[in-house]
């Protein structure tokens, strides 16, 4: 029997190389995944990927959805429950970079953007799942090692990153009783299309090749691979990590130590 055996599990960002490689995992442990991501086009090429590899497209449900939208967001929890019945895993990752600029000239549409992204759509995202919730499940948010740092002009992204923390902080203690797990992920950089454009628009900045840039501050001296990524998001997710809440899960190769 898997890990995940009979759980439902619901993934934003669904249709990216995170979401898509950890529900590739937890499909493979016994779950049922619903996927919910802004482009239907990406979910339905998200679903073939899945079925290519073997999943049960019985087990698979995709939802388009702007996770900062809250009807959109209540439609999507309510399809999921409708499917498989209540909640035991919510993996909040939907997320976008925005840009990198000083700040007397970062755009502030681009800052409320992300902020929207990744704030806003994580609290509604939890505020939808936790009452269709099985006691005993888990919250997964993906924060990044930026949610550890600093850095000069990443306003927009860092400062979500440390306010998905928080959020994070007060779900922890407000669902304990209910034995529900919540935890953030923090990933270093890792080899996908997210980060490609990020280190596209990086190099022109920083005058060098952003890639080398990274690895060279990653004690491991590489980026991780989605699949990486995915197996801290199973030991969340599962009883694994059954005394994991409120916890802070590095996943960076040692970049913040």
């Amino acid at each position: 029997m898997g890990l995940m055996e009979g759980k439902t599990c619901l993934i934003t960002g669904g249709a990216g190389s995170l979401g898509l490689a950890s529900a590739r995992l937890l499909l493979a442990e016994g779950a049922r995944v619903a996927l919910i991501d802004r482009e239907a086009g990406a979910l339905d090429e998200a679903a073939g990927r899945l079925a290519a590899g073997g999943a049960d497209p019985g087990r698979v449900l995709t939802h388009a959805a702007d996770i900062t939208r809250p009807e959109e967001v209540r439609a999507a929890v309510e399809a999921c429950v409708a499917r498989f019945g209540p909640i035991d895993v919510l993996f909040s990752n939907a997320g976008t970079f925005g840009t990198v600029a000083p700040i007397e000239s970062y755009p502030l549409e681009t800052f409320e953007a992300v902020m929207a992204v990744h704030v806003t759509g994580a609290f509604l995202i939890c505020q939808r799942v936790v009452p269709r919730m099985r006691d005993g499940g888990a919250i997964v948010i993906t924060s990044s090692v930026a949610g550890t740092r600093g850095d000069p002009g990443v306003y927009g992204y860092i400062t979500a990153k440390h306010a998905q923390v928080g959020l994070m902080r007060c779900l922890a203690k407000e669902l304990a009783p209910r034995g529900i797990r919540v935890n953030t992920l923090h990933p270093g950089p890792v080899d996908n299309g997210f980060q490609a454009d990020v280190e596209s628009g990086l190099g022109g900045i920083i005058g060098r090749d952003a890639t080398d840039f990274f690895n060279e501050q990653i004690p491991l001296g590489r980026h991780a691979s989605p699949e990486e990524i995915a197996r801290s998001v199973l030991y969340l997710a599962s009883d694994l990590g059954s005394f994991t809440t409120g916890s802070m899960l590095m996943a960076d190769g040692g970049m913040s130590a």
